[in-house]
C-alpha cells in the first residue's frame, strides 16, 4: 500500500528559508500537517499563515537547534497540536567555508553545533515517540561535501560525513521499531548557504559555483519521494547534483 504523505505530521528545522521552506510548501499542498522549526520567528509565522491560508494546517515553532531544550519543545508541540510525529527532517544547516590555516575557530564551532549536534539534537527530541508509535522516518540532510573534501570545506564536509554515519548507525539501531531513516546529500541547490560565508574570496568562488545552482524545489521533491514510498520501502540514502555540477 502506497505511504501516502496525505495527514501526516511532519516536523521541519530551518523551515525560514531554502530547502526547509520549499519543502513545508510541497508537503502541505500535498496534504501533511507541518511544523515550522527556525530561528526567524516573523518568517515561519508567516509562512505558517500563508499555509494555513491555503487550507494546509501548519504550526510554527521558534528553535534554535543548537539548544536541545528548544528542539525537545518543537517536537512536543507538534505531539501537542497533532497527537503524532510521522515525519523529522533535520534541515537547519551553514556552510562557513574557510582554509584551515585561517583558524577559523567561532565557524568550526557554529558548524559543528547546527550541523551535526543539530541532528542528534532532532534524533533524540523524536525517537521516543516515534519507538511508541512503532513508525516513524527520520530524514537528515548531508551534502555531496559528506561524499567529497575540497580545500576549503574541510570542517563543513566532516559534519556532514558525521551526518551520513549518523544516519547509517540509527538505521540499524531503529529496525525493531519500524522506523526509516534517510540522509540526503544536496550539490548546488539555491539556498542561503553561501551567505554564512565568511571569507570573501571563498564566497565568491562559491556563488560562481551556485550559478549553476537548482531550485530548492528539487530537494522538497526528494523528501515527499522517500516519504510517499509504501511502508516496506526504506529510502536509505539520496545523493544530487546539478546535471552540469562536475564536483
Amino acid at each position: 500500500m502506497q505511504n501516502s504523505i496525505d495527514n501526516k505530521v511532519i516536523v521541519i528545522t530551518g523551515a525560514s528559508s531554502g530547502l526547509g521552506e520549499a519543502t513545508a510548501r510541497l508537503l502541505a499542498a500535498q496534504g501533511a500537517r507541518v511544523v515550522l522549526g527556525a530561528r526567524r520567528t516573523e518568517r515561519i509565522e508567516a509562512l505558517a499563515a500563508e499555509l494555513k491560508a491555503s487550507g494546509a494546517q501548519a504550526l510554527a515553532v521558534t528553535t534554535d537547534v543548537t539548544d536541545a531544550p528548544q528542539v525537545q519543545a518543537l517536537a512536543d508541540a507538534a505531539l501537542q497540536a497533532f497527537g503524532r510525529i510521522d515525519v523529522m527532517l533535520n534541515n537547519a544547516g551553514l556552510m562557513p567555508h574557510s582554509l584551515l590555516e585561517r583558524r577559523k575557530i567561532a565557524d568550526w564551532d557554529r558548524m559543528i553545533d547546527v550541523n551535526l549536534k543539530g541532528v542528534l539534537y532532532g534524533i533524540a527530541a523524536v525517537l521516543p515517540t516515534m519507538q511508541a508509535q512503532k513508525s516513524g522516518h527520520i530524514i537528515s540532510v548531508s551534502s555531496v561535501a559528506g561524499h567529497k573534501v575540497r580545500p576549503g570545506s574541510a570542517v563543513y564536509a566532516a559534519t556532514k560525513h558525521a551526518v551520513l554515519a549518523l544516519s547509517e548507525g540509527l538505521r540499524q539501531e531503529v529496525k525493531p521499531y519500524n522506523i526509516r531513516t534517510t540522509v540526503i546529500s544536496p550539490g548546488a541547490v539555491a539556498t542561503e548557504l553561501p551567505d554564512s560565508i565568511t571569507e570573501p574570496d571563498i564566497a565568491a568562488a562559491v556563488r560562481k559555483l551556485y550559478q549553476i545552482a537548482l531550485p530548492a524545489e528539487a530537494f522538497a521533491r526528494l523528501v515527499a519521494f522517500a516519504i510517499s514510498q509504501p511502508e516496506e520501502v526504506d529510502i536509505n540514502e539520496i545523493l544530487f547534483r546539478p546535471t552540469s555540477q562536475e564536483v
